[in-house]
């Protein structure tokens, strides 16, 4: 997989090469492509982009910044390990600011925002709910025909969230909660084999987008609560 497949090309367009490399290679992070420990070699990834080294190396140094990778003196620099000791931290903030997040999305989102919220509701009611983390939903209703296995269902619940928080209309708390957004997945993905039902957290999405795009403020903090805290109490059922 090219490192440029994570992300589409109206995320792409417009941005420097320093910021397209970032974004990239954040999204491989999260997602665990470039795994925990391994290492990360500018020279390979700027062949890989068809970019200078320069960009990439302004790239790892905001990883850094974000904590999805760390630089050793003389050894190099490599994706940082998933902390699992982490998660009661990341989720607390979480509570806090997923909610106003939502709430901000049902009252200020655009039209052409809710129209893009409704297109990805649309699509998970597609994939049916239910289903353990390993399986790739062959044989539950509306899953089977989209195949989605629990790496691609992962990225809906990304694509989920980063429009709910473009949707708040605050830049400031856009990108607070991408990032912790981006730890939390991290721990979900190193732990999907464990996870009883990626599709059942996936479809929690669908009340909580139509509480947004019908511009239900309590009914969405409410149900973006909800969410977050589930997904905590998930996680440490299977640790």
């Amino acid at each position: 997989m090219s490192i440029l497949d994570t992300l589409t090309a109206d995320e792409l367009a417009g941005n420097s090469l320093a910021e397209s490399a970032y974004l990239a290679l954040r999204d491989r992070l999260i997602m665990l492509d470039i795994a925990p420990g391994d290492p990360l070699h500018d020279g390979q990834i700027a062949a890989e982009m068809g970019v200078g080294r320069t960009p990439v190396r302004e790239a790892i140094k905001r990883l850094e910044g974000d904590r999805l990778v760390i630089s050793y003196p003389r050894r190099g620099t490599f994706a940082a390990g998933v902390d699992i000791a982490q998660l009661a931290d990341v989720s607390e903030i979480r509570e806090l600011l997923e909610p106003l997040a939502a709430r901000r999305a049902a009252r200020l989102a655009s039209p052409s925002l809710r129209a893009s919220l409704r297109e990805v509701s649309d699509a998970i009611s597609l994939l049916g709910t239910g289903g353990g983390a390993g399986e790739s939903g062959a044989g539950e209703s509306g899953a089977g025909e989209s195949g989605a296995g629990p790496s691609e269902l992962m990225r809906y619940d990304i694509q989920v969230h980063r429009l709910i928080y473009k949707a708040a209309a605050n830049p400031h708390l856009e990108d607070v909660l991408i990032r912790y957004d981006n730890l939390a997945t991290r721990i979900w993905c190193y732990l999907l084999d464990k996870m009883p039902s990626v599709r059942g957290h996936i479809s929690e999405h669908v009340d909580l987008l139509a509480a947004i795009i019908d511009g239900d403020e309590e009914r969405a903090a409410a149900l973006a609560l909800h969410h977050v805290t589930s997904f905590e109490e998930t996680v440490r059922t299977v640790l």
